[in-house]
């Protein structure tokens, strides 16, 4: 085990909070200690599935991303919770804080997930599992969240620590040197192999390969090839990405901010309560799609000059659908002008079967403040108004002024202004 910066060597931790909606709940709700809970999306729509299953329920078979209905089955008295997603931001945010007390290098994974170097801070708070130790402890009494947390000298290989042992035993701790990658990981099944999904363990399996070992210790050139006979000649970098993983081997820095860089693209996308196959219908949303992602691209200071549109189709077995994109003759991140060139897009490419996804998405940006007027459109006094809008509802709230359009049956502004990503608030 670790006991400090051996060798010139980092100490990265990755720390996962273990079931980390439902656990939150629990400590909110002390009543559910040994209950099972999940936290799942609303049951009467098709975004009815498990979200977190604390470990009681996960001891009946429970898991993440099933329907609720076969959830519901596996354990009938099953505690079924709807997610609070601003909450649980609001404890993220609090864990960070807690680890910022340890080390100025926390970046930022998921909800639930944070690599922390903390290299420089052994000297003072002790060795890796001291800290790790440290960590849970005053994470869970400050939030009631148990944490797990994998060590290791760079961060792919803290990841690897945390989900294939950290998870599994009873401290939640694990520690796994470059040393032994060879005696701990490369013994287990590829599927364990962290970036390797069920597709991709099959695509191995073709290949010849079962356990991680037998990624690792093939010749990088010798796996580009097997790659590229399976993927194409554009495989190269994905098979040296899987074999680096596989050696452990990653020279990533823990980096503090790395959701301030700006980003590639900017999109929404929903999924219906019913199908709609009325233009009518179908252009509310689209609309209120479009108002969604042009004003988180004035709230972050950019302007697009690409549109991509998205749509799936009925019937569910046998789904249709399309995702287009187009270059608009000036960068843009007006409401209107936007709206124009998303129907302009959906109508070329719709087959016209009821719709039962769609998203819009912007790319390609430049600042907002750089962007050159149009002899044909008054752009000075579209931002202003814009500006205005935008101002109430992040005040009052995005349902604060709507589109008559969204009044309709059809209209779903006001359900998703009580929802952060999809989920409830």
């Amino acid at each position: 085990m670790s006991k400090g910066n051996k060798g010139g060597e980092r100490t990265i931790f990755l720390a996962d909070c273990q079931s980390f909606y439902a656990s939150v709940e629990k400590a909110d709700h002390p009543g559910l200690d040994n209950k099972p809970v999940a936290v799942a999306g609303d049951p009467a729509l098709r975004s009815g599935i498990i979200l977190a299953a604390c470990p009681v329920a996960k001891g009946y078979g429970v898991s993440t991303a099933e329907r609720l209905g076969e959830a519901l089955k596996k354990c009938p008295d099953l505690i079924v919770m709807r997610p609070r997603m601003q909450h649980y931001i609001n404890v993220s945010l609090q864990i960070t804080e807690i680890y910022q007390e340890f080390t100025d290098l926390v970046e930022i994974f998921s909800i639930d997930e944070q690599f922390l170097d903390v290299t420089g801070s052994l000297p003072f708070f002790g060795d890796a599992e001291q800290v790790a130790r440290s960590l849970q402890y005053k994470v869970l009494k400050q939030t009631g969240v148990k944490l797990r947390v994998g060590i290791s000298s760079n961060k792919i290989l803290a990841k690897i620590a945390t989900d294939i042992w950290a998870k599994k035993n009873a401290t939640g701790i694990f520690t796994l040197l470059p040393s032994a990658v060879e005696e701990h990981l490369w013994k287990e099944p590829i599927s364990k192999m962290f970036g390797v999904g069920s597709r991709m363990t099959a695509h191995f399996a073709k290949l010849g390969m079962y356990t991680i070992g037998e990624v690792a210790r093939t010749p990088l050139p010798q796996l580009k090839q097997k790659f590229r006979a399976r993927f194409g000649k554009q495989s190269d970098i994905h098979a040296e990405v899987m074999w680096r993983t596989a050696n452990g081997l990653d020279d990533s820095p823990v980096t503090p901010g790395t959701f301030d860089t700006p980003p590639k693209s900017i999109g929404h996308m929903m999924t219906l309560p019913r199908d709609y196959a009325e233009s009518s219908e179908v252009n509310t949303i689209l609309m209120e799609l479009t108002e969604e992602v042009c004003r988180d691209c004035r709230r972050k200071g950019y302007m697009a000059s690409i549109v991509t549109v998205s749509c799936m189709c009925s019937p569910f077995d046998a789904p249709t659908g399309f995702s287009r994109q187009m270059k608009m003759p000036d960068p843009t991140n007006h409401t209107g002008t936007v709206f124009q060139a998303v129907k302009q897009l959906f109508y070329k490419f719709w087959d016209t079967m009821p719709v039962r996804r769609a998203g819009v998405m912007l790319s390609q940006f430049v600042n907002d403040e750089t962007y050159q007027l149009t002899l044909f459109e008054d752009q000075v006094k579209a931002r202003e108004l814009e500006k205005v809008t935008d101002s109430i509802k992040d005040r009052f709230g995005n349902a604060a002024i709507v589109r008559a359009s969204s009044l309709t049956t059809a209209g779903q502004a006001k359900v998703r202004s009580l929802k952060i990503g999809g989920h409830y608030k």
